[in-house]
């Protein structure tokens, strides 16, 4: 079972309980993605809230325990670092002092250390992933966290000495859910198939949402997908349409070891809203590749947000701000150091920008995001006031007015965001042993640990 997208988003309790009359081999969950962005991974943080994770898992280990079934927990906190893990860790304990539940737990730490990537690059042991730079030794030393994408065996090992619960650090999506069937001798192909559907959970149903259960059924040459909640139905298109999902390649699914080959994949409607999927193959690489994954930290950021009607303004909207930045930068030159000012402008081109392909459409109102970097957090807050009062009062030709050309939505109008991060090794890294990873086993016993 598969309980929600992420760890933390949710799930309806009758869909959970409905699940669990099925009597499941495992409840498998992911906890993280590199979707929110750089940040959570450079910050240490989780973008997932700490109240809900522990709801969620309030229910997942009573069930599990009860039924005496493996629980594996994936991309523990988001991003799957040290700190990641260790919140997420402090949450599960606490969730098993307050129940009272005892159980072994496998908790696999996947952090890399940065002189061992660097050893890795000088033995020719890295190569980027498309689209991104080769890896330079700065970047990789201005990483405040690195981790690797482990695969299966870390977890198939956790599983073999006994372990309930485990816990992972960054995590390969679909391995959560294919360690155990694949220790269990099941193909690997089929199996990493489920666990990329799986991982989603009722996001690949219809209607799709991540925030409700999955179930898969893997037999020997095929699995089986469904809904345990009677409103969703999983369909061929669904199941085909997710398992296109975040690909760039529609028939190879690369991840740690090898691909997926989905060539020869079929999809059958089954009666009850299931999908049967078969002809899924795994395919080995020569070499053990993981993906690595590093995020630096590299400026500070302030924003303001408002809303502008004017239909004169709106019209010459980009000759404006072009000049209002312009004017901002030229009078904070020696304040500034170096920052900058962006504008977001929604109702317009505010989700494509310059690629937004309808250019003729004219809205009647538009949302202004004022986005102000700088070395320091002072200097973009300073940046983006500059930039709020100056637009606020800006003299555009043809205006009218004589009042505020924005409507701000808060007041305060201005945020201080903090410090930005961006990801600055996205790359490979072979691999001699797979399973290598730390493994922490712990006997917890209402929530006390003992090693």
């Amino acid at each position: 079972m598969s309980t929600s997208g992420i760890l933390g988003y949710g799930f309806p309790e009758r869909s959970f309980r409905l699940a669990l009359r099925r009597r499941p081999h495992m409840i498998g969950i992911d906890a993280g993605s590199t979707d929110p962005g750089p940040y959570y991974l450079g910050s240490g943080k989780s973008f997932t809230n700490a109240l809900f994770v522990k709801r969620d898992l309030r229910l997942i280990l009573n069930a599990a325990i009860r039924l005496k079934i493996p629980v594996v927990i994936g991309s523990a906190g988001g991003s799957g670092a040290r700190p990641h893990l260790e919140w997420c860790r402090d949450i599960l304990l606490e969730v098993a002092r307050e129940e009272r539940l005892s159980f072994k737990m496998g908790v696999i730490a996947t952090d890399v250390p940065a002189g061992r990537v660097l050893k890795a690059k000088r033995e020719g042991g890295i190569r980027p992933l498309p689209f991104v730079p080769p890896l330079s030794e700065k970047s990789v030393r201005a990483c405040s966290h690195i981790v690797a994408q482990v695969g299966i065996e870390p977890i198939i090992k956790a599983l073999g000495r006994g372990c309930q619960v485990v816990l992972c650090g960054r995590c390969y999506d679909p391995a959560v859910f294919a360690a155990l069937p694949v220790a269990m001798g099941f193909d690997p192909g089929l199996a990493m198939h489920m666990g990329k559907i799986l991982e989603c959970a009722a996001i690949a149903a219809t209607p799709g949402s991540g925030a409700d259960c999955a179930m898969g059924t893997l037999k020997r040459d095929a699995f089986i997908l469904e809904s345990p909640n009677p409103a969703r139905r999983f369909t061929r298109l669904s199941t085909a349409a997710h398992t296109l999902y975040e690909k760039s390649d529609p028939c190879h699914l690369p991840g740690p070891g090898g691909s997926i080959n989905l060539e020869n994949c079929s999809f059958t409607e089954l009666p009850r809203g299931r999908v049967e999927v078969r002809g899924s193959r795994f395919e080995k690489t020569d070499d053990y590749w993981v993906k690595l994954e590093g995020a630096r930290r590299t400026c500070f950021r302030a924003v303001s947000i408002a809303g502008a009607r004017d239909p004169v303004m709106i019209a010459r909207v980009a000759g404006t701000l072009d000049a209002v930045r312009r004017q901002v930068m030229k009078l904070s030159r020696a304040a500034a150091g170096g920052g900058r000012v962006m504008f977001h402008v929604y109702g317009k081109n505010g989700v494509m920008g310059a690629s937004e392909p309808e250019k003729s459409f004219k809205p009647h109102e538009i949302g202004i995001v004022i986005e102000a970097l700088g070395n320091t957090q002072a200097q973009a807050d300073m940046l983006c006031s500059l930039t709020r009062s100056t637009l606020l009062h800006y003299g555009y030709p043809g205006r009218i007015s004589t009042a505020g050309n924005l409507a701000m939505l808060f007041s305060p109008s201005d945020i201080a965001m903090g410090a930005v991060y961006e990801f600055a090794v996205y790359h490979l890294m072979k691999l001699d042993d797979p399973a290598g990873f730390p493994l922490e086993i712990e006997n917890v016993a209402g929530g006390r640990r003992r090693a």
